[in-house]
């Protein structure tokens, strides 16, 4: 990983719903928190208050700087309807620099 793309991240989230990640991701976006955000339907087996769960959810990847990560955070949670919903960031390790530098475009505060 070098100095330059050490910044940047991608989040995690998982939500219950297409609507729910819709409104996460729009959120962000409009906030500046996020570059860009991808949703993905997943199927997750988690274990959840001592049973398993075999649900149907959505995966948002979000690209992002990893310095706009606490804000970042407290909206996903402002806006998400699980008690305790996965927000995970991942370090970009390599990038193309015309991209890694849209994305800081996109999140300046």
């Amino acid at each position: 990983m070098t100095k330059e793309t050490e910044r940047y991240g991608i989040v995690l989230v998982t939500t219950g719903s297409r609507q729910e990640a819709d409104a996460i991701a729009e959120s962000l976006i409009q906030a500046k928190l996020a570059a860009c955000v991808n949703l993905l339907p997943v199927f997750s087996i988690y274990t959840w208050q001592g049973a398993i769960h075999r649900d149907e959810e959505w995966q948002l990847l979000i690209k992002s700087e990893r310095s706009r990560f606490d804000e970042l955070e407290a909206k996903i949670r402002e806006l998400h309807s699980y008690d305790v919903p996965e927000i995970i960031a991942l370090p970009i390790v390599a990038g193309s620099q015309p991209y890694l530098q849209w994305i800081s475009s996109q999140v300046q505060e």
